[in-house]
């Protein structure tokens, strides 16, 4: 990142554990060689994303390195509540925190998720702070931990610039009761059965042309407004159901459809969520074959 004179390496290391992490940077001389690039000055900060095991985060900490920062995943969500083989956030912060390491958030609305929150949950957080939007509550949220040296906001409109700006300038701290009613808000939201994606499409591409990110938010989309119905018999079984199809072709084109998954499993690896991609694709898609043939 030559803009702020960071560079970040990626430990995303699997189920091997510590055993690829030195294999992609300790055997073959790449730290040596980045301490030694800093050292000369040409890398001002030296630190790493995490994407991993608690085992190879704290192996990391435990080495006679001076890390500048380190860059993890942090929402009010993911604080006490990973998902899958992610770490909780109140962990690794406080593990950051006690060594005096600046950290760096990535995914601070979970993929954009807090910032689409099904209306029961708008609901509850617009009743707090009507002024405020949704995303606010998560970015400040982020912001307030005093050891966090920069958040990722992910922008991609205007808008979000703007709702940013109004967030940060200047930045309204938590107290301890709004971390209380956030990490109420989180367990509510965990009552929705949705899937962990983040819509990073590191899946990507798919050998066999699926759009596995649209899939996946489609059916997360649904879920939190509703449109997920479990029975023929739920009251609005009739609005459900058509709104999941007739979004379903409108998100994904048939040909990108959970039907043409073969299951080969090139795209799980690669999720740092740690998602069985291929189990949730053929869910979908016996679900969606549910809803046609009106089986439920």
């Amino acid at each position: 990142c030559l803009f702020c004179n960071l560079l970040i390496f990626s430990v995303c290391c699997g189920e091997t554990g510590i055993k690829t992490f030195h294999d992609r940077y300790i055997d073959n001389g790449v730290l040596d060689f980045l301490l030694k690039e800093r050292e000369e000055g040409r890398i001002r900060n030296l630190g790493w994303s995490f994407h991993g095991s608690v085992e190879v985060f704290d192996y990391l900490l435990s080495l006679d390195v001076k890390w500048d920062f380190v860059q993890i995943q942090m929402n009010y969500v993911d604080w006490r509540h990973a998902s899958k083989r992610n770490v909780n956030a109140e962990y690794l912060y406080g593990e950051l925190s006690k060594r005096g390491i600046p950290v760096v958030i990535m995914e601070p609305l979970l993929g954009g998720r807090l910032s689409k929150l099904n209306d029961h949950l708008v609901a509850r957080l617009k009743q707090r702070r009507p002024e405020n939007s949704v995303a606010s509550w998560a970015f400040r949220f982020a912001g307030t931990y005093p050891d966090v040296l920069c958040v990722l906001s992910g922008m991609t409109y205007m808008e979000h610039l703007q709702d940013n700006l109004r967030t940060y300038s200047p930045l309204e701290p938590l107290n301890d009761e709004e971390k209380e009613f956030l990490e109420e808000t989180a367990q509510l939201m965990l009552q929705f059965p949705t899937i962990p994606c983040n819509d990073c499409k590191y899946c990507m591409p798919c050998p066999y042309g699926l759009d596995i990110p649209a899939i996946l938010v489609h059916y997360n989309k649904c879920v939190n407004e509703g449109n997920v119905p479990k029975s023929s018999q739920d009251e609005n079984y009739r609005r459900a159901r058509r709104a999941f199809l007739i979004g379903y072709d409108r998100s994904v084109p048939k040909l990108r459809q959970a039907s043409r998954c073969t299951g080969c499993d090139q795209c799980s690896p690669h999720c740092p969520q740690r998602i069985d991609i291929p189990k949730e694709l053929h869910r979908i898609d016996a679900y969606v074959e549910q809803l046609k043939q009106e089986t439920l």
